[in-house]
């Protein structure tokens, strides 16, 4: 699943005259400290996984933070497994202490009613410590994810993106030959 995704502002707050929304930049990770990074649900209780015993993968790629987490160790892993697997539960959350960001305000008035609105973007540009991704009730980010695939499944997954990148490498090699050949 993606525990935050990038470049894509959401709504934090709102009233008639303010709208607080917030969004991570696609380097915002980059020298992030992702040592010991747990895995929970709403941001507390128990750990479903972590990091530091190699059950929770973590890696941001062009969309945004990318988590792969093992839930089988324990027994209420295996029932999280089973919520996120019956779409009870299908978004993400991640708990984080901010290093940089820039803020940005727009107005805007409305003549019919004659209120003026002020929205203030927060981008987060740096993140200097990851505490934990979860799977969430309630997201932030309505953008998050997550999804529930067998072991299996997620071996045949990745060996299926092997084969089709191993594909167009030849291709691509067989393109080359061809052209160097013809000039």
């Amino acid at each position: 699943g993606y525990a935050s995704t990038f470049n894509d502002p959401y709504t934090l707050r709102e009233n008639d005259v303010i709208v607080y929304r917030e969004q991570v930049s696609q380097d915002a990770f980059k020298d992030a400290d992702m040592s010991d990074v747990i895995m929970q649900y709403d941001h507390k209780g128990r750990v479903f996984a972590r990091t530091g015993n190699n059950t929770l993968a973590l890696e941001p790629d062009e969309h945004g933070l990318h988590i792969r987490a093992n839930l089988g160790g324990t027994e209420i892993g295996r029932q999280l497994f089973e919520e996120i697997e019956g779409g009870y539960t299908d978004k993400m959350s991640f708990g984080f202490r901010v290093g940089e960001d820039k803020r940005e305000e727009t107005e805007e008035w409305n003549e019919e009613t004659g209120v003026r609105t002020v929205t203030v973007l927060r981008t987060i540009t740096k993140i200097s410590k990851l505490y934990d991704v979860s799977a969430v009730s309630l997201p932030a980010n309505d953008a998050t994810s997550i999804s529930a695939r067998s072991y299996c499944e997620g071996v045949v997954a990745e060996l299926e993106k092997e084969f089709l990148m191993r594909e167009q490498r030849d291709r691509q090699k067989h393109k080359i030959k061809i052209l160097t050949e013809v000039l």
